[in-house]
């Protein structure tokens, strides 16, 4: 039985060993690879690139002059299976700081032999040539451990002499003498040059001044011939202008007028939509609670007047009764009387005429009495015609 095991693209994956004693050895890069329990080793070794800053102190030149350079550079392990295999033979299990350490002192080395048979305007003007053999020089040694170069540059370089000061300064010095030449050279021709384009100024301005007379004089001409045709075109221009303006003013005018005829029928029917509006408002408004009310007193006059027609009805009806009660008992009263004076009148009839007629006399009065009674209880009197109306008359009953 055994594992998977897996590696990224920054690290090399070392199986070593297996059955049988074998001793094949398998490099994977990015990827994984099967190892089995017990009979294979399992290794791992970066691929990132490392920094490395080699630094050589008061080293001499081929002049004798000491200088301390320090430089940079990038290497990485190669991912080649052979130069792979010899960085694993050189440095599998170890740290990448002893990975480092043994590279930089193999840099130095080979930086310190060179700094040897340079001179110091060598290394300090051309520091990308210096660079350059250094590179080339340590690049066989190192890729003999499997590590590749990937870049090497200086990044310093000082003496504590003040050798490089000193070289900068003559330098500095010269430049500054030629400077002084050139610039001394530089406003001679000036002047010279400067001389020459004057009198080649004034002679080109002359031609020009003359060229330009001429030419503002023919300029002058072609202004007034340009200015009477102009003035020409825009009196027409502006004859034009005012004709179609007046017509654009008319038709604007004729457009206005129908816009206000438009806009009175528009009124027009506002106001007559306004005037039925207003009749309809009044009628629910004033004529339809008027008939209302109308109607409502029309209603409540008949009804008084069935009222009172009917209460008339009534107390005629009251009286009648009452009158024929009346005369019922009159009639009795004086038939009771007539009997009693019929009987008198026979008891009588052998006292004459004179006894006939004291008799008739003294009943007269009692008659009278009896007939006039039912009409002084009376107060009004209401007469009906066969159309309704009815005229009323109070009668006074005396006290």
């Amino acid at each position: 039985m055994g594992n998977c095991y897996t590696v990224g693209p920054n690290e090399a994956l070392v199986v070593s060993g297996g059955c049988c004693g074998s001793d094949q050895k398998t490099y994977t890069v990015g990827g994984w690879a099967w190892a089995w329990w017990l009979l294979t080793d399992i290794q791992k070794i970066t691929l990132e690139i490392m920094t490395l800053q080699p630094k050589c102190e008061d080293v001499e030149t081929a002049e004798g002059v000491a200088l301390t350079v320090t430089g940079v550079a990038q290497v990485k392990v190669m991912t080649d299976k052979e130069l792979l295999s010899l960085a694993c033979e050189q440095f599998l299990g170890k740290s990448v700081i002893e990975i480092k350490g043994v590279v930089l002192q193999t840099l130095e080395g080979h930086l310190r032999s060179i700094l040897g048979t340079l001179t110091v305007e060598q290394i300090y003007q051309d520091r990308d040539q210096f660079a350059s053999l250094v590179r080339e020089v340590a690049a066989p040694d190192v890729g003999r451990m499997g590590i590749e170069i990937l870049s090497f540059t200086i990044k310093d370089v000082y003496d504590k002499v003040d050798y490089l000061s000193s070289l900068g300064k003559t330098q500095t010095a010269a430049v500054q003498r030629d400077a002084d030449i050139g610039v001394a050279e530089a406003e001679r021709d000036a002047g010279i040059r400067e001389a020459e384009c004057k009198k080649e100024m004034m002679d080109v301005k002359f031609l020009a001044d003359t060229k330009m007379a001429d030419s503002k004089r023919e300029l002058e001409m072609q202004k007034a011939s340009f200015n009477q045709e102009v003035n020409a075109k825009k009196a027409e221009a502006q004859l034009a202008y005012e004709l179609q303006a007046a017509k654009e003013q008319q038709k604007i005018r004729l457009e206005e007028i129908e816009i206000e005829v438009v806009q009175r029928k528009k009124q027009i029917t506002i106001e007559e939509k306004e005037i039925v509006r207003t009749d309809k408002e009044l009628i629910a408004t004033v004529k339809r609670p008027a008939e209302a009310e109308a109607y409502k007193m029309q209603q409540l006059a008949e009804g008084q007047k069935v009222k009172k027609v009917l209460t008339a009805q009534a107390e005629a009806e009251k009286i009648r009764r009452i009158g024929e009660a009346e005369a019922a008992s009159i009639e009795a009263v004086g038939k009771a009387e007539a009997e009693k004076m019929r009987m008198k009148a026979e008891a009588y009839q052998q006292y004459g005429e004179a006894a006939k007629t004291a008799l008739v006399l003294e009943a007269l009065p009692k008659i009278a009495g009896k007939v006039s009674a039912p009409l002084a209880r009376t107060n009004e009197i209401v007469i009906l015609s066969g159309e309704g109306s009815r005229v009323t008359g109070e009668v006074n009953r005396a006290q």
